[in-house]
Parts: structure tokens; sequence; C-alpha cells
């Protein structure tokens, strides 16, 4: 619901070819896991009891570097269209 609710609509920027965006980004786990972190620091420094400077924080520590990183050419929605989703394959793990 945040993501839907509040981020988005706020935060998401066009879609292009640089910065890409998964209509289906639950299915990616990588960013079910870093907007769960985001989601968590949200909580945390826009709250009745944050600190006044939390909100700047959240904008300067986490909001920008985890949609830097969703939304870099090469990250986790690399090969997704507007409308098509492509499943990830993890790299190859040897023996532990």
């Amino acid at each position: 619901m945040w993501v839907h609710g509040l981020l988005l609509p706020v935060y998401g920027r066009e879609v292009s070819s640089m910065a890409p965006w998964c209509t289906r980004w639950w299915e990616h786990l990588e960013v079910v896991a870093q907007l769960y972190g985001l989601w968590m620091a949200w909580q945390e420094l826009t709250g009745s009891k944050a600190p006044l400077t939390g909100p700047a924080a959240w904008h300067r520590d986490y909001l920008m570097p985890v949609m830097a990183s969703l939304r870099d050419p090469s990250g986790p929605f690399a090969g997704c269209k507007p409308g098509q989703h492509r499943a990830k394959e993890p790299p190859p793990t040897g023996e532990p």
C-alpha cells in the first residue's frame, strides 16, 4: 500500500530506458527487500516521535540512494520494459 499510495505517486518519476521501472516490481526480490528497508526508515524518521530533521534525513540518506539503485539501467529492472516483466535468474553458485 505504501508503495502505491505514497512512494510512486510522489517520487515515481517517468519511466525511460535510463530509469526503468517494472509494473510487477513485487516479483523482484531485491526490490521488495530495498523497499521494505525504505519503508521501515520512513516509519522511524517521519513518525510523531521523529526529530524535526527526520524527513530531510530520510530523503537524503534513504530515498535518493534506494531509488537511484532501483532505477539504474543495470539494476533490478534491467530487461523489463513498460508493461513487460522479465524474471531475473540469480548468478550460479558453487558448492559450499
